[in-house]
């Protein structure tokens, strides 16, 4: 049996086996923890999500939950497991962690053509096909090999992980369950404050003391995750657009709107964790708690897991990869994940996709398709490929990456739905075509899903 090397046991190196092993080809995957821990992951499972338990929105209006369906129709273990062990969040698709994890390791523990080594991979597989889905948080000494691989410094930023409650701290009384706009019935818990509170705790959150970074390096976060305390700084009303916005709620104890309310979202399926949405963090410890405790109904509120800050590498893909994922100096080596310079879980685990189909054709001799641009898919990969290497940033995927309609469509909503059923025709007219190549190569290779 052709084997593959793939090094990284998250969610883009465990999408990335099960796609390979769906099509007839070996695997030998590396995940270097328990013997090596992070400074963020708990356990030793595959797939461990770290930051949240959201996978974003679901809908295809959303350009999200475009690229969620086109995953489904990959076969993605990911969206199978995550649809498995949903926990209530509107019209988001959010898991419960430590199910989701648990599942996905399982599953891949039971494919016969996947081998599970757990030890730290130092140096860049030499191996004819290999895929580097190590994620942000890389060891050292891979780190410093990739970046003597691809010639120049690794970009970087710093990414931070919202704080979680034990729900039998929190003081229901105080909150209310809505979600906005009546979208998904009571799945969040809010936390409503007056003006009066909201100014209070403003004050509290800019003043409040952060964990430091490294000296030698700038602090340069992601726009789409930025620190609740980053977003503060940035004036007095910056968090009623962001994470602390009222729109669409309405208090039924009073039935008005709230001057600003703090989002709870369950964190898992015993509803025994809620995690704070949109409240990353880099404050320490001890600042958490007696900030956080300002907000209505969190006044003795344990923490199960503080907000915490840490480094996320990446390499400047479009100097890089090509839009398989696959590097242009060195065919058969390709990079999935948050290293390969996408950003966000959903993300990542399609770049899994994407490397993993490129990889099985480049174990037989053949060079990787890519996916239609007009397809949430294709659009990663032309964003990661073909981006300006001088000014690129992880981006999630956006309705803006998909090629512009032949005719415009005024409506908005109209539009998006437009550009998704278009990527879903293209896509299921770019599986049959791969079906059949894969088909006519092994007949256990047609494409799943």
């Amino acid at each position: 049996m052709v084997r593959v090397t793939v090094v990284g046991g998250g969610l883009a190196g465990t999408e990335a086996s099960w796609q390979l092993a769906q099509r007839g080809i070996g695997v030998d995957l590396y995940e270097m923890r328990p013997v090596v821990r992070t400074p963020v992951h708990q356990t030793d499972r595959l797939a461990e999500l770290v930051c949240s338990n959201s996978l974003r929105g679901n809908a295809l209006d959303q350009a999200a939950g475009l690229l969620k369906e086109e995953m489904r129709r990959m076969g993605s273990i990911v969206l199978r497991v995550a649809d498995e062990v949903r926990v209530p969040a509107g019209s988001a698709l959010a898991v419960d962690r430590g199910l989701f994890a648990q599942r996905v390791t399982d599953a891949i523990e039971t494919l016969p053509a996947v081998r599970i080594h757990r030890r730290e991979i130092q140096r860049i597989p030499e191996d004819p096909v290999a895929i580097v889905a190590t994620g942000p948080l890389t060891s050292e000494s891979l780190a410093a090999e990739i970046a003597a691989f691809v010639g120049q410094d690794h970009l970087y930023f710093y990414d931070a992980v919202s704080p979680v409650v034990d729900a039998d701290t929190i003081d229901f009384t105080r909150t209310f369950r809505a979600s906005r706009y009546g979208k998904g019935g009571e799945d969040y818990v809010n936390c409503p404050l007056t003006e009066e509170e909201y100014r209070a705790f403003f004050e509290a959150l800019t003043t409040a003391e952060c964990a430091s970074v490294h000296e030698f390096e700038r602090e340069k976060f992601f726009e789409g995750c930025l620190p609740v305390e980053v977003i503060a700084s940035r004036g007095p009303e910056t968090l009623l657009f962001g994470p602390m916005k009222p729109v669409g709620l309405k208090d039924p104890r009073t039935g008005c709107r709230p001057f600003a309310v703090v989002q709870l979202r369950q964190d898992n399926l015993a509803a025994s964790h809620y995690s704070m949405v949109g409240f990353q963090t880099q404050l320490k410890w001890g600042e958490q708690k007696r900030v956080f405790r300002m907000i209505p109904g969190l006044a003795d509120a344990d923490f199960v897991r503080h907000g915490m800050i840490h480094r996320n590498t990446y390499v400047n893909a479009p100097s890089t990869l090509e839009p398989t994922f696959e590097t242009r100096r060195r065919p058969g080596l390709f990079f999935a994940g948050q290293m390969s310079g996408v950003e966000g879980y959903v993300e990542s685990a399609a770049s899994g996709i994407l490397a993993g189909l490129g990889a099985a054709f480049r174990a037989r001799g053949l060079a990787p398709v890519a996916f239609p641009e007009d397809t949430a898919l294709g659009a990663l990969g032309r964003y990661i490929a073909r981006s300006d290497p001088a000014h690129y940033q992880p981006a999630n995927i956006a309705f803006g990456l998909l090629p512009e309609l032949p005719r415009r469509v005024r409506d908005k909503a109209g539009r998006r739905l437009a550009l998704s059923h278009r990527a879903l025709e293209s896509l299921d007219g770019f599986r049959t075509r791969l079906s059949a190549l894969e088909g006519a190569l092994d007949p256990r290779a047609a494409t799943t899903g």
